[in-house]
């Protein structure tokens, strides 16, 4: 038999948890992804008229398996999406990304914008 954690120490437990910060630095054209407050993956993009073009995404192997590549990626492409452009997707991650989120069609060159 498994003990059941209380409310308390399951919120104990999450707290303990280092942050996931994703930030956009501009100045290197790419989003950043923080864990525990240290630099753990970028994606690189490039601003064309009105597209957010992706073209590599990097997670250090260090922080491998802990879901960093997908927080990353959704909250670039949510940032990109409120800052009222749309994406194009050369990097293969962020493409398989997009593919499995078919939410974000409407925004994306290819799938719901045709040129």
């Amino acid at each position: 038999m498994h003990p059941v954690r209380t409310r308390k120490e399951k919120a104990n437990m999450t707290e303990s948890a280092p942050e996931n910060k994703v930030v956009r630095n501009d100045e290197q054209n790419r989003y950043e992804v923080f864990y525990g407050g240290e630099l753990a993956g970028f994606s690189e993009y490039e601003e064309r008229d009105d597209e957010t073009v992706f073209i590599h995404t990097e997670i250090d192997g260090a922080f491998s398996g802990k879901g960093l590549g997908s927080i990353l990626a959704g909250q670039a492409i949510e940032d990109v999406i409120a800052r009222g452009r749309v994406i194009r997707a050369l990097c293969p991650f962020i493409k398989a990304y997009l593919d499995k989120h078919p939410q974000y069609d409407e925004h994306v060159v290819g799938k719901g914008i045709t040129r």
